[in-house]
């Protein structure tokens, strides 16, 4: 273990699980947070305008949820994926921020290799098994602890990006501050430094590139992305694609992001 790292396994911590009408994926995703060998201090869902069905699963779990289960949301006015993080990020209580999709399970130990690789000056970026359209709708928690079950699942075509399927914490970890591959779908971050950057760019409307605009001003900021292959992965359930009819107007605020020489965004968490 190294220095700090007890220090990193015992704070205060925060998922936020952004949804939008999945419950019964929602439902495969609080499972293997109720699941954690570490288990969180709290989980908020980031509701982006869903209907009662969602709101029902969630109610359903509060009681018996081996943590606090917050319930965070927001009018369906179309994609707005940064405003309803933002709102979660400026209700959480934990000092380290997880967040997490409605649509990717966790193993066990995601939120145990999350905190052992948390670092100061960096964020963590994590890694996604992809599941095929077939298999996501059968895949439950017990699948994501299986090698058995996997290795099947692999051969039979119905899983890729493979190469994150086995967990090894003995490797290192790697840093850079490159922009490909940046999900907020698996991201962990210091609250402190999401305040510091005011968080999410809230002009975000309509799916993409939000969390890689983010990551802009985070490495203005002076943070590292900080990764590893083999930690910290969830399990991708299908959906159909997003529709990208903002993504021209998103790609040209991330391309002004990118020109400028600011960190701090203009409409971001300090505006909810």
């Amino acid at each position: 273990m190294k220095a700090g790292e007890a220090s990193f396994l015992a704070m205060n911590t925060s998922v936020i699980v952004t949804t939008y009408n999945r419950p019964d994926a929602l439902g495969k995703v609080l499972d293997g947070l109720e699941h954690q060998s570490i288990l969180p201090d709290e989980v908020l869902i980031a509701d982006d305008g869903s209907g009662p069905e969602t709101t029902e699963e969630i109610s359903r779990r509060m009681s018996g949820s081996p943590f606090p289960l917050r319930y965070v949301w927001q009018e369906d006015e179309g994609f707005r994926a940064a405003r309803i993080r933002n709102m979660a990020v400026s209700k959480a209580v934990g000092e380290y921020i997880i967040f997490l999709d409605g649509d990717c399970v966790p193993g066990k130990f995601f939120l145990k290799d999350h905190l052992s690789l948390a670092e100061g000056g960096c964020f963590f970026q994590g890694k996604r098994v992809l599941l095929s359209r077939r298999l996501s709708s059968r895949f439950s928690l017990k699948d994501t602890n299986s090698i058995p079950k996997l290795l099947r699942y692999l051969l039979s075509g119905d899983i890729s990006n493979s190469h994150h399927l086995i967990r090894i914490p003995l490797l290192p970890a790697t840093f850079s501050t490159r922009m490909t591959g940046i999900k907020s779908c698996n991201m962990g971050i210091f609250k402190k430094d999401l305040a510091a950057v005011n968080g999410f760019n809230q002009d975000f409307v309509g799916w993409g590139r939000e969390d890689s605009e983010l990551a802009v001003r985070l490495y203005r900021y002076g943070l590292k992305r900080k990764g590893h292959p083999f930690m910290c992965v969830c399990f991708h359930l299908w959906h159909s694609e997003n529709d990208r009819n903002q993504l021209e107007i998103n790609e040209r605020l991330l391309k002004e992001t990118i020109e400028s020489n600011e960190y701090f965004c203009a409409n971001g968490l300090a505006q909810n």
